[in-house]
């Protein structure tokens, strides 16, 4: 195989679409966020493009016993009364500083070639600790692009996130921009401990707010609720750890 490969699965006709990246990363929000699209959107999508690469790791996945191999996969989304999509979905990012250049040019190459000139890649940026409220923060392009985002509900923090954005979504706004793509980054708060749907909502929200479609939520809620049951087993470990490592007074009559 060669060290990229992009498959035409199918064409579809889209007007002035937006490419949206959902690729695995911090609290697999951006990846949750994407599927939910698709899901919710099913029967306005269609599997346009798979792109293999000799960068992402060495494996296939297994589905009722069958094999593929690993790849990532933009379904073209026709949205009523809303903007048309290009997802982009996968299970990996590149293992190497090169191969995330090759993927990224790859996925905006497919872009173009569906007419998008904007594009949105989705995450989580962690805050290393469980949190109630999940903001949404952002970085853009252009600074004209401020504003309607914040308007959407967007954070725009000065040095955050700390140490830049890395892999495909950082690279996405970085070689879009000098493309011509007019493109952000939203990225959802998450402790980064965990899967965490609620972060992916908080960024479907502003997506909604800013491409004009409407998503049930319903699945994406029950696996939130899913994952509460899952931070509340851990919150009731911690606090059996702390009671055990209080010390008693047996303890303290043995300190000198």
């Amino acid at each position: 195989m060669d060290e990229l490969e992009i498959d035409a699965v199918a064409e579809a006709e889209l007007d002035d679409p937006v490419l949206v990246e959902g690729l695995p990363g911090v609290g697999h929000v951006g990846s949750l966020a994407a599927e939910h699209v698709l899901e919710e959107l099913e029967d306005e999508s269609t599997l346009v493009r798979r792109i293999y690469s000799r960068e992402f790791p060495p494996k296939v996945s297994i589905e009722d016993g069958v094999a593929d191999l690993t790849c990532a996969e933009i379904h073209a989304v026709s949205v009523p009364d809303g903007r048309d999509l290009l997802v982009l979905t996968g299970d990996h990012q590149a293992q190497t500083n090169d191969g995330h250049y090759v993927l990224a040019s790859a996925f905006l190459d497919v872009a173009e070639e569906f007419g998008a000139s904007e594009l949105y890649a989705l995450g989580g940026v962690p805050t290393g600790e469980l949190i109630e409220e999940y903001a949404v923060v952002g970085a853009v392009t252009d600074e004209s692009l401020i504003e309607p985002h914040e308007d959407a509900g967007v954070e725009f923090r000065e040095d955050e996130p700390a140490g830049g954005i890395v892999g495909v979504s950082g690279l996405l706004l970085g070689l879009g921009e000098r493309r011509g793509f007019e493109a952000a980054c939203l990225m959802g708060e998450t402790s980064g401990y965990l899967v965490d749907p609620k972060s992916a909502r908080a960024i479907l929200d502003v997506l909604e707010e800013l491409l004009g479609f409407e998503l049930d939520y319903e699945r994406l809620d029950e696996r939130a609720d899913e994952m509460e049951d899952v931070i509340g087993k851990i919150q009731e470990m911690e606090q059996q750890q702390q009671q055990m490592d209080v010390p008693t007074d047996d303890d303290l009559r043995y300190i000198g």
